[in-house]
């Protein structure tokens, strides 16, 4: 039975679990397209090899839009290697970084500034950028007002009778979007401590006696 009363449910997982965590400073990156390449790159894969890769790239001078554009597929991959799936993420980073030199002449500030709707439209025509992928890039990279839905979320929801299974994407980013009010900033800390909660104590095989959320 799902509870009746979810803004009221949301807006109470989000207190207990700012006062648990504090802030996460989520998403760790030093420009808005290192965001993006992390975006990309950690599909499929832990965070620590998307920081390995990106790692390799800051020492390569090769995190700037030009720089992926113009180097050579191999040596792309071969940078990325540490994210895995090199050969294909090396892929979609190019496509991209192509994509963003068609639409927005290779300019992020420019590309941010177009309206959500339009912008996530062209973001999911871009070969392998999923629904997820579009939204980490839309909300910590263009600072635009959209819930990420992954699978600690999907666990998270389902567990605490948000939601049942086999939502689609837009049906769980729905329970957000009708509950909350459309903020960049809450939406971003609100994730990174659902990211954290999952990790932390929500996994597969669930530490409920320790959890924050147990008397919700």
């Amino acid at each position: 039975m799902l509870y009746l009363n979810t803004k009221r449910v949301l807006n109470n997982i989000y207190r207990r679990l700012y006062k648990t965590f504090g802030p996460q400073h989520w998403w760790p990156a030093r420009t808005p397209l290192e965001v993006i390449v992390g975006a990309i790159l950690t599909q499929n894969t832990a965070w620590g090899n998307v920081e390995k890769a990106i790692a390799n790239l800051r020492a390569a001078n090769c995190l700037s839009s030009r720089k992926i554009r113009d180097i050579p597929l191999p040596r792309l991959a071969k940078l990325i290697r540490p994210s895995g799936y090199y050969n294909i993420k090396a892929k979609r980073l190019k496509s991209f970084i192509d994509f963003l030199f068609q639409e927005y002449s290779g300019s992020l500030p420019q590309m941010s500034k177009t309206n959500l709707p339009k912008l996530r439209r062209q973001l999911l025509t871009v070969k392998g950028i999923g629904p997820e992928t579009a939204d980490s890039i839309l909300l910590y990279a263009c600072k635009k007002p959209v819930f990420v839905i992954d699978a600690y979320t999907r666990r998270i929801l389902e567990r605490h009778h948000l939601m049942d299974g086999n939502r689609q994407y837009a049906e769980v980013q729905d329970i957000f979007r009708r509950h909350l009010c459309p903020d960049t900033r809450c939406f971003n800390e609100f994730h990174a401590l659902l990211v954290r909660l999952g990790k932390d104590f929500c996994r597969k095989k669930p530490l409920c006696g320790l959890c924050p959320l147990k008397e919700v």
